[in-house]
């Protein structure tokens, strides 16, 4: 796709149809209120949905540092250059920082201002977005790539980092609206490639909390479910996986606000995101972040240790 042909002022309309680990065919844009220098302002939490939600590939966030040094160059401010082109400085500080995909009247408007080099309308057509991802989802994706640890009670459905295929396919065809078979063949891709994140070097510490309602449902079928809950087993196997389930009779439960996640980047900071049907909650506020510790830490205590989770998986397992 050469050119995103959304107007520059306008959210896209979001199609994202997402499962809980935020996967989606769809994109969306979004504008972020910055000031003159382009700094996004820090909150206790970062509000992510399919309308409002920064989207950041290698590509983007290239174009948007060359039309930022091009601008600077040309002894423009954000505010003066936007009223040259035609988008308000949100919009421009959205395209600089990465966050939104340049359209056809912004690189054509831009480039006589910019010197008339040529540079951004060749770059254009080489934009992309991250194909698969629910756009809520990309920030904290891009945080797990990076993570010491990583932690994750689901409720919902099997953790995505430990879905097979099979399973995966059938979670995806399962949530409205219908999707054609590009559409689910993409969104599973996309899950299956962030299981990448299982074997990195040096390795991510994972802990896995999940309900045992999930592995009794029969997502799929009785032989999607075998596949699974070999698939756990082997993986609870792992030297950098911790697997517990959670019983079905468990009435103290720490987890009655739903799913969660919390990582800790390589400077040992904590981060938390809860995800729900339309959108996400990156959270980086050291309280909000605590509280979610918290639980987690109490929903680690309620589960069954290790070794019983394998034990009841293997029984499971012979029941099908």
């Amino acid at each position: 796709m050469a050119y995103d042909d959304t107007d520059a002022d306008d959210n896209a309309d979001g199609h994202d149809n997402a499962d809980a680990d935020g996967i989606a065919d769809a994109d969306a844009d979004a504008d972020a209120d910055t000031d003159a220098d382009g700094a996004a302002g820090a909150a206790t939490g970062t509000r992510t949905s399919h309308g409002n939600q920064p989207q950041i590939s290698d590509s983007l966030r290239t174009f948007g540092a060359v039309v930022q040094a091009l601008r600077e160059h040309a002894g423009l401010s954000r505010e003066e250059f936007g009223t040259r082109v035609g988008y308000s400085k949100h919009t421009v500080a959205s395209v600089e920082q990465g966050r939104r995909m340049a359209d056809r009247d912004f690189v054509e408007r831009a480039e006589p201002l910019l010197g008339n080099t040529g540079a951004l309308r060749k770059a254009a057509p080489h934009l992309s977005r991250q194909a698969g991802l629910a756009s809520w989802f990309r920030q904290w994706a891009r945080l797990e790539a990076q993570a010491l640890t990583l932690w994750t009670y689901e409720c919902r459905v099997v953790p995505g980092l430990l879905q097979t295929e099979a399973y995966a396919r059938a979670v995806t065809e399962s949530v409205p609206p219908v999707k054609d078979e590009q559409q689910v063949a993409k969104q599973v891709t996309a899950r299956l490639e962030r299981q990448q994140l299982l074997d990195r070097r040096p390795p991510i510490a994972f802990s896995f909390i999940v309900e045992q309602s999930l592995l009794e449902r029969g997502t799929g079928g009785p032989d999607v479910m075998r596949e699974l809950l070999d698939k756990l087993l082997e993986m609870s196997a792992q030297f950098n996986v911790e697997l517990q389930i959670m019983p079905r009779h468990q009435p103290d439960h720490a987890g009655f606000d739903g799913p969660l996640r919390l990582l800790e980047s390589p400077d040992n900071k904590w981060s938390g995101y809860a995800e729900g049907q339309r959108g996400g909650l990156l959270v980086s506020h050291r309280k909000e972040v605590s509280i979610m510790l918290q639980r987690y830490a109490r929903l680690r205590s309620q589960a069954l240790t290790s070794d019983d989770s394998r034990r009841l998986l293997k029984q499971l397992r012979g029941a099908l």
